[in-house]
């Protein structure tokens, strides 16, 4: 069958990073000899090469090989060229589709050198036998990739592969270490966060001091597009990209696996983890930003994250609580309020109505007053009479501790108890099971859920084991609280900044009459709760 050489000869290669591991013998150069070589040894002309390089076999968005299929579906193909089946892809029912219906459908002929296929001779059934031997291959290798890196990610390695923005790779250990020019901009996204900034004005101010995104940065440092960098506007941030920094652990210093995961090697698609799966290794690499910063910024994304029209959120959003039901209160301010007339209202009356609670409403400028008073006077405390404040706070502190610690106690005790009981119900089940007395499916059924309970048990065991163990932790709490006091002298504004130095939770009481005030409660980061 003579070439028609009026329509594309489509010289089609591949290679992925596992396919790399197997030597030169796929290396795209090889592949490109090999291809032209046979094409002019067999007279077909206007050759055209495809090539996608660091792609595997089993993704069917792979850049090139897409325009090569729209160019077939217009006609422009009379020949498709690989060096083997394997290069067309890896997943069986898509390369057979193409081999059997699509190029036949095109006229387009299609051969695999080394396999020795040629459709104008026809295909055999060993075509097809080899289009599933490249798939199992492709499931093999991602098996076997999935459990070095799960081996990896349990022993505390970074399993991620891309360096996070703020991170460079040291050249002797391979360990993240910070990046002198991107790391302070990571630094300056923190700092405005906790000065109340939202997200919003921070890509305004990252945007107006000319900082590139990190896609733009990569490309021109690395020539890393995978970012997909949009070069025509090099300092215009996402939103997304600066909360996703904001909330990710790796800039205070630890390593975070399995966040995210896939279902199959054909599904690219990650998906959340369940908590319980993720895990976190502290202090596994030098930190950009304090605990006590990062930490600052997880408290604003606790509550409201809607920024105003500045672009700045709710200072107290995190902290605010309603003292009779627990909800959070919420920030009303809009273009017919005045400032000095913003308030804050319970959640839960705002969306469950005046059975589930009552209005707690109190406004933003009376807030700031009562809760600069209390801190001033606590802090002052501290200051002109640390003996007294010290007694007074350890006493306080000694109280609720013993109350925590007793209550933790007797559901520690609850929590073993019942543990022990599933042991010997999931025990009871399997003997019945083995027994012949139930059938598999009622057992995988039953035992299933009786694990997953005892896995959240011992979870909220660990967690109450913690929570009694810290209790001894208050004296330190104490002593650093009095530092901050001594450091922060004159107060007079209430910011993000003193909020993250002073308090854990503040408490709005329903007033008692429509002219008494409203009243709070300040629990301050001495206090048990804070541990």
């Amino acid at each position: 069958m003579k070439p028609n050489n009026d329509l594309i000869t489509a010289l089609y290669c591949r290679l992925s990073q596992e396919d790399a591991r197997e030597g030169e013998s796929l290396s795209i150069e090889n592949q490109k000899k090999m291809l032209s070589e046979y094409a002019e040894r067999n007279g077909f002309r206007n050759c055209q090469y495809y090539v996608d390089d660091g792609f595997s076999g089993v993704n069917k968005n792979r850049p090139e090989y897409v325009r090569m299929l729209n160019d077939v579906e217009n006609g422009l193909v009379g020949t498709v060229i690989v060096k083997d089946q394997s290069r067309l892809g890896r997943d069986h029912l898509e390369t057979d589709k193409l081999m059997e219906i699509v190029f036949p459908a095109y006229d387009v002929r299609f051969i695999a050198v080394t396999d020795g296929v040629d459709s104008a001779n026809g295909f055999n059934e060993m075509s097809g036998i080899k289009n599933y031997f490249n798939d199992f291959y492709a499931r093999d290798t991602s098996k076997k990739i999935r459990a070095v890196f799960k081996a990896k990610g349990e022993r505390g390695e970074r399993v991620g592969t891309v360096i996070p923005y703020g991170y460079m790779k040291d050249a002797e250990t391979k360990k993240l270490i910070p990046d002198p020019v991107t790391a302070p901009n990571v630094h300056k996204i923190f700092e405005l966060c906790a000065e109340g900034k939202g997200t919003r004005a921070i890509c305004r101010y990252l945007e107006e001091h000319k900082i590139e995104t990190p896609g733009v940065y990569h490309y021109r440092t690395k020539g890393n597009k995978s970012k997909h960098p949009t070069l025509a506007t090099p300092y215009m941030w996402d939103q997304s990209t600066v909360r996703d920094m904001l909330s990710n652990r790796i800039y205070c210093g630890d390593t975070v696996n399995f966040s995210t995961y896939s279902k199959s090697n054909k599904l690219k698609k990650r998906i959340k983890n369940d908590p319980e799966n993720i895990l976190i290794f502290e202090n596994t690499h030098e930190a950009i930003v304090s605990r006590e910063l990062f930490g600052l910024a997880q408290k604003h994304y606790e509550g409201r994250k809607r920024p105003d029209r500045q672009g700045d959120t709710d200072k107290y959003a995190g902290y605010l609580y309603c003292a009779d039901c627990g909800a959070r209160l919420y920030l009303h301010r809009g273009k017919s309020i005045k400032p000095e007339n913003n308030y804050y209202q319970c959640g839960g009356y705002q969306t469950k109505g005046g059975r589930y609670c009552t209005i707690h409403s109190i406004k933003a400028n009376q807030l700031d007053r009562l809760v600069l008073e209390a801190i001033k006077d606590t802090t002052d405390l501290a200051n002109e009479n640390p003996q007294e404040f010290y007694e007074i706070a350890m006493q306080d502190g000694r109280d609720e501790a013993l109350k925590v610690k007793k209550e933790s106690e007797l559901r520690r005790d609850k929590v073993e108890m019942r543990i022990n009981e599933l042991d010997n119900i999931i025990q009871c089940l399997f003997e019945e099971r083995a027994a012949g007395r139930m059938t598999p499916e009622r057992y995988d059924k039953l035992a299933a859920g009786y694990e997953k309970e005892q896995r959240e048990l011992e979870a909220e065991l660990a967690e109450l084991s913690k929570k009694v163990d810290n209790m001894n932790l208050q004296e330190t709490c104490i002593k650093e609280f009095m530092d901050k006091a001594r450091s922060n002298i004159g107060l007079n504004e209430v910011t993000p900044k003193l909020l993250n130095l002073f308090v854990t939770r503040i408490e709005v009481r329903e007033r008692e009459s429509r002219n008494s005030g409203c009243a709070i409660r300040i629990r301050y980061t001495f206090q048990p709760e804070c541990l």
